[in-house]
Parts: structure tokens; C-alpha cells; sequence
């Protein structure tokens, strides 16, 4: 690992503290019985880890992303589950970014002290899925409030947040010049919504993720809790997204971790036929090629991280940290795996449920081929592909 500031090594400390009293029998526990790890998220919050992008004034540290990414990369270094919570994190940048002063004072204090949980970002769609400007969940501006119908799909962690910010389509597309037009972000009351507007079906998958279907018909949204102006509602989510790319960037380089930390403490421990599998060249390369990519996935997570927090356009960056750091923590589940031999399928030793767990991060937020194509049009110049 590269040479880190004081701060961030006590960080670093601090978190893997604070997981240590939350084992990996709390997490498989969790995984079975689809639970949600609420004494966890509620310690993380009240050590302050959950809420370092908030600024001091409003209660939180004022930290950027890049020790944001150190809190999650930590968290799924410990066997921990950290999507059970990130959003609070990557959905934070909208706000802070486009949210007027009003929403700040009234949100985010309460949001720094716990009372209010910011974990859902409302955008996916069953019929558009990641072409966003697609969406056909409409918002129409009635008084002195808006008119949410549509439906929206793999929201996660509604059933456990206070708070979601949704995007809503205010303009028909085909009025506007520009398709990323006419989109607008809005903070939704999950609490006021439900049951008014707002129904929430969750859903059974192959990972405790907390993911839910939405169906709005008629939810009243009050124009004060628009984000951002009207119609520029998708540049208020790219700042959500961009972060929400290098967070979970930082969680695969944990999970990364995670699995060389097994493999290789297994390959030294393990004997067959009188020596230590690790000794075999065909066991330990992978490992170490393993070690190598995660860490160099950390890299580009961290050079994503500091030109986000520097107010740098780090699209590019926050795109390819993702996928690198993706696939590197899927290939180092794999090798993992292949370590520990049959026993990687027994539950006790935790890791089928973290390689299931990374698996997710080649498809959301956003798929390895749709980060390609961004990279081939917008970076190399190529012909859009699609």
C-alpha cells in the first residue's frame, strides 16, 4: 500500500476497530436471514465514518471522498457488507453540490447526528435501466407541488432510509434540444411518501442488498424540495454518480483485499501432501497477480477521489476506477476460491458470500460495457456506439 497521511492510517484504525466488533458470523447471520445491519450502520454513523462528507458546520467532518473511499474500502476489507449503507455517502455529493442553503439546514444536521438516513437515489427504471435520459417517471409542477407518476426498479435500501433523492422527467424528451435535458432531482419524505403516493415492493436477490421496486401514482413532492434548478436535474446526479463510481471502487479494492488476506493466509496454512499449498507456484502467482491488480486499482480509486474532491471534471477517472477495481476484486473472489478448494463453498468460512457480494459491482451502478463506451467516444473520440 502506498505511503498514507497520519490521518488516514488512524482512520484506517479507527474503522477496522469498529468493524472488529461486528464478525463475520454478524454479517452471515444477516445474509440469511435478509436482515439489515442496523446497530452497525447506527455505530458508523455515531463514530462519525458514515458522515464525513458533511461539512463541520452542519455537524459532520468536512472530509472529501477520498476518506470516504478509506471508510468503505475498509469496511469490505473487514468481511463487512458495506453496501447495507454507502449511498449515504455518494448520494451526499448532490446535495452538498446542488442543494440550496434552506435543504442543507434542514437535512443535513439531522442527517450528521443519525436522526435521518439519506440511503436511497431513485433513477433506475425496469424498461431504460442505464439509459437514464430514457426515464419515463414524470414530475408535473401542480401549486405549489409536483406530480410524481411512473415506477422505478433495484432501489435499494428505501426500507431503511428517511430520504431519497428521485429523478423525474419535467419536460417530455422529445421538447427539449438536448435529451440529458429536462430531467429534475427532488428529495423525497420516504416516511410522508409511503402509503401517499408511494408503494415499495421489495425484492428477493442473490445478495442482501435491500432492493426494492417503486410504483409513484400521484405522489405530491412540495416544489421546495426540488434539487438543484428545473431541467438540470441530470448534471445534480452526476455528481452523485461520480462519487457513487469511486466509493464503490474503494469497496472492491476492500473486498479485493479481503480475499488475498484469505488466500494467502490459507495457501501458508493449508498442507497437502506434507507442504503448504502456497509453496506450489500454481497456488501462490495467482494470489500475487491478484495483489498486484488490486493495488493498482487503488490508485486509480484515489487519483479519482483527490480530482473529485479538488472540483476536477474526473468522469473518465471515476468510470475506469470502478471497473478496474471491479474486476480485480471479482478475480481475486475467484482466486480465493480456487484456494480454499471445496471449503470455499461451505458458509462458515464467509467468502461465497463476499464473491457473491463483489460480483454485483461488474453491473451496477454501471456495467463494464457502458464505462467502455464512454471511455472509446468521450476519451479516445471514437464513434458513439450506441
Amino acid at each position: 500500500m502506498a505511503l498514507e497521511s497520519t490521518e488516514i492510517q488512524e482512520m484506517r484504525h479507527a474503522v477496522r476497530t469498529l468493524c472488529a466488533k461486528y464478525g463475520e458470523d454478524y454479517w452471515l447471520q444477516l445474509d440469511r436471514e435478509h436482515d439489515y445491519p442496523s446497530d452497525f450502520v447506527r455505530e458508523l454513523t455515531e463514530s462519525g465514518f458514515l458522515t464525513v462528507l458533511i461539512p463541520e458546520e452542519y455537524g459532520g467532518a468536512g472530509l472529501g471522498v477520498l476518506e470516504a473511499a478509506v471508510v468503505l474500502e475498509e469496511v469490505c476489507r473487514a468481511g463487512a457488507h458495506a453496501g447495507a449503507c454507502h449511498a449515504q455517502m455518494y448520494v451526499m455529493g448532490s446535495v452538498l453540490r446542488h442543494g440550496n442553503e434552506a435543504q442543507k439546514k434542514a437535512y443535513l444536521p439531522k442527517i450528521a447526528s443519525g436522526e435521518l438516513r439519506l440511503q436511497s437515489f431513485g433513477v433506475t427504471e425496469p424498461t431504460t435501466g442505464t439509459d437514464t435520459t430514457s426515464l419515463k417517471t414524470t414530475a408535473r409542477k401542480e401549486g405549489d407541488a409536483y406530480v410524481v407518476n411512473g415506477q422505478k426498479v433495484w432501489i435499494s435500501r428505501i426500507q431503511h432510509s428517511d430520504l431519497m433523492v428521485l429523478l423525474a422527467r419535467t419536460t417530455p424528451k422529445e421538447r427539449t434540444s438536448k435529451k440529458t435535458e429536462g430531467l429534475s432531482a427532488f428529495i423525497v419524505d420516504v416516511n410522508q411518501a409511503e402509503g401517499n403516493g408511494l408503494e415499495i415492493r421489495p425484492i428477493e436477490s442473490m445478495i442482501n442488498h435491500h432492493s426494492c421496486e417503486l410504483f409513484f401514482d400521484d405522489l405530491h413532492v412540495p416544489a421546495d424540495n426540488l434539487l438543484g434548478e428545473e431541467g438540470k436535474g441530470f448534471k445534480v446526479i452526476l455528481d452523485g454518480m461520480n462519487a457513487e463510481r469511486i466509493l464503490i471502487g474503494a469497496e472492491c479494492v476492500g473486498d479485493g483485499r479481503y480475499f488475498i488476506d484469505k488466500a494467502s493466509a490459507y495457501a501458508s496454512e493449508r498442507t497437502v501432501f506434507d507442504r503448504p499449498i502456497g509453496q506450489n507456484q500454481g497456488i501462490q502467482f495467482p494470489i500475487a497477480r491478484s495483489y498486484a491488480e488490486v493495488e493498482a486499482a487503488w490508485l486509480m480509486v484515489e487519483k479519482a477521489a483527490r480530482m473529485f474532491d479538488a472540483g476536477e471534471p474526473c468522469a473518465a477517472e471515476a468510470n475506469m476506477s470502478k471497473m478496474l477495481a471491479s474486476e480485480a476484486s471479482w478475480k481475486a473472489g475467484d482466486v480465493c476460491m480456487q484456494t480454499h478448494g471445496g471449503f470455499a463453498f461451505a458458509k462458515e468460512y464467509h467468502i461465497e458470500r463476499k464473491f457473491r457480494e463483489t460480483r454485483l459491482y461488474q453491473i451496477a451502478p454501471i456495467s463494464t460495457n457502458l464505462i467502455l463506451s464512454y471511455l472509446g467516444e468521450h476519451v479516445l473520440g471514437m464513434p458513439r456506439s450506441f
